[in-house]
C-alpha cells in the first residue's frame, strides 16, 4: 500500500531545500537509494524509524512525524493483551479483596477474621531486626530479579508481600509505618516484575496496592510513582501522549520527593522523544538530571530503599541514549549507550538486556551491522534466562531493522536466534 500522497513530495522538497541528492541522504539515514525514491514517489510506506530520521536529518522540526502519523503503524507492543494469560491471572478479585482487608487488619491490629486480640497475643516486639531482615530480603528478591525468569519469581513475589503484610498486622503499632513501607516496596516489585511477565494489568494491581500500603504508612508519594509506572505502560505501546500526559501528571506535585521526580521526568522525555519534540524532551532530561544529583545528596540510611532501578550509574544520561535513538540520531545514541553499558554492574543482567538490545538497535540504524550482530548475539542468548515482554518489543525492532539486510552474512546467521526470541508466548 502506498503512503500518505503529501508525505512523499514534502520529503523530496525538503531533501531539495537542504541541498542532499537521493544517494547523499540514503548514505546518512542507511537506507538505500532504491527504497528511498519509491518513498517519495508514494509507491511504498514509509517506516517509524525512517521518518524519525528523515525529520531530524532534515531538521523538519516535527513536520514529517506528523504529516506521517495517520499511515505509520502501531509501534509498541501493548503488554497487557486479552488473552488466556489474564483469564489465568493468579490475582483474583477474591484474593484481592483479602489483600486489602489485611491492609486494613494492620491499621487496626487485628488479623483479617479474628476480631479483636485476646489477652495473651500481646505482639511480638519488632525493633531494627525485623525491617532490616525485610530490606535485606527485598535487596535479594531484586538480585534475583536481575537474572531469572519473571514469570517463575512472581509466584514467590506474590507470597512475601503477602507475609510482609501479615507482619505488620502481627507487629507493635510504633513499629507498623516503617514495615507498612516496605511492603509497599514489595510490592512494587511485583508489578515490575508482572510487567516484565507480560501481564500489564497485574503490574498496575500490585502497583495500585503498593500505593495503599505506602498511603497507611504515612508516604503519600507513592501514587506519583505509580503514574510513572503507568506511563511505562503507555510508552510500550508507542503512545506519546499518554506517556507524557501521565508522566507531568505525576510530577506536578510541589512536594515530590527529588528520585520520584527525576524518573517522571525522564519518563516525560521519553515520551516526547516518541513524539518527536527534542526541545522539550532535553529538557525534561535536564531537569531528570538535577533531580538524581538532589536524590543523590539526601540519600542516606534511614532513606529506605530506592524506587527505581539501582543498577545505573547514570539513569538520565542512559535514557538520553535512548531518547536520542527514538529522535532519529541512532550514531548518537550509540554513543551515549556505548559509555553508558560499561557501567552497568555485571549480575545486572535484566538491566544489561534491556539497554543492550537499545544499543545494538542503535549501532544496526547506524549501518554497523557486524557490530550490532555481535552484541545482540550475546543478548539474545541472556534472554533465553530472563527474558521479558518489554523488551520484545526491541528485539522485534532490532530484528526488523537487520531484516533489510537478510542477505548480510552476520544477519543470516543471526535469523534463527530471533525467531526463537520472538515466539509466541506460552499461555
Amino acid at each position: 500500500m502506498g503512503a500518505s500522497p503529501e508525505w512523499g513530495p514534502e520529503l523530496r522538497r525538503l531533501r531539495h531545500r537542504a541541498g542532499y541528492t537521493l544517494t547523499e541522504l540514503a548514505l546518512e539515514v542507511n537506507y538505500t537509494k532504491g527504497y528511498l525514491s519509491k518513498v517519495e514517489r508514494g509507491r511504498v510506506r514509509p517506516s517509524p524509524e525512517l521518518v524519525h530520521r528523515v525529520d531530524r536529518f532534515l531538521q523538519a522540526g516535527g513536520a514529517l512525524r506528523r504529516l506521517a502519523e495517520p499511515f505509520l503503524p502501531e509501534t509498541g507492543e501493548n503488554t497487557a493483551p486479552d488473552t488466556a494469560r489474564e483469564a489465568d491471572e493468579r490475582r483474583s478479585e477474591l484474593d484481592r479483596l483479602a489483600f486489602l482487608e489485611a491492609i486494613r487488619a494492620s491499621r487496626e491490629g487485628t488479623l483479617p477474621g479474628r476480631g479483636p486480640r485476646q489477652p495473651g497475643s500481646t505482639p511480638a516486639p519488632a525493633g531494627i531486626v525485623l525491617p532490616d531482615s525485610l530490606a535485606t530480603q527485598l535487596d535479594q528478591s531484586r538480585r534475583l530479579g536481575q537474572c531469572t525468569d519473571p514469570a517463575v519469581l512472581l509466584p514467590l513475589l506474590e507470597a512475601q508481600t503477602r507475609a510482609v503484610v501479615a507482619l505488620v498486622s502481627k507487629s507493635a503499632p510504633r513499629h507498623r509505618p516503617s514495615l507498612l513501607l516496605l511492603a509497599s516496596r514489595f510490592a512494587e516489585f511485583t508489578g515490575w516484575m508482572a510487567q516484565e511477565a507480560g501481564s500489564g494489568r497485574a503490574a498496575l494491581a500490585w502497583t495500585a496496592d503498593a500505593v495503599l500500603l505506602a498511603q497507611a504508612g504515612g508516604d503519600p508519594h507513592l501514587a506519583s510513582y505509580a503514574l510513572v509506572r503507568r506511563a511505562l505502560v503507555t510508552f510500550y505501546d508507542g503512545d506519546a501522549a499518554a506517556t507524557t500526559g501521565l508522566a507531568a501528571q505525576a510530577r506536578s506535585s510541589g512536594s515530590l520527593p527529588p528520585r520520584i521526580r527525576g524518573l517522571a521526568a525522564q519518563r516525560e522525555a521519553q515520551g516526547h522523544a516518541l513524539a518527536g519534540d527534542e526541545l522539550a524532551c532535553m529538557r525534561a532530561l535536564e531537569l531528570a538530571r538535577r533531580s538524581f544529583a538532589a536524590a543523590a545528596g539526601e540519600a542516606g540510611p534511614d532513606t529506605g530503599p530506592v524506587i527505581g532501578t539501582t543498577n545505573l550509574a547514570d539513569p538520565a544520561a542512559m535514557v538520553t541514549g535512548w531518547c536520542l535513538y527514538d529522535l532519529g540520531s541512532p550514531r548518537e545514541a550509540a554513543q551515549v549507550l556505548d559509555r553508558e553499558f560499561l557501567r552497568i554492574p555485571p549480575h545486572a543482567l535484566r538491566t544489561r538486556t534491556r539497554y543492550g538490545f537499545r544499543r545494538a538497535l542503535a549501532h544496526a540504524a547506524a549501518g554497523e551491522l557486524e557490530h550490532s550482530c555481535a552484541l545482540a548475539r550475546d543478548l539474545l542468548d541472556v534472554n533465553t534466562v530472563v527474558p521479558s515482554a518489554t523488551v520484545r518489543t526491541d528485539i522485534r525492532r532490532l530484528a526488523g531493522e537487520l531484516g533489510r539486510y537478510r542477505t548480510h552474512r552476520a544477519v543470516r546467521d543471526l535469523q534463527p536466534a530471533f525467531a526463537w526470541a520472538l515466539r509466541p508466548a506460552r499461555i
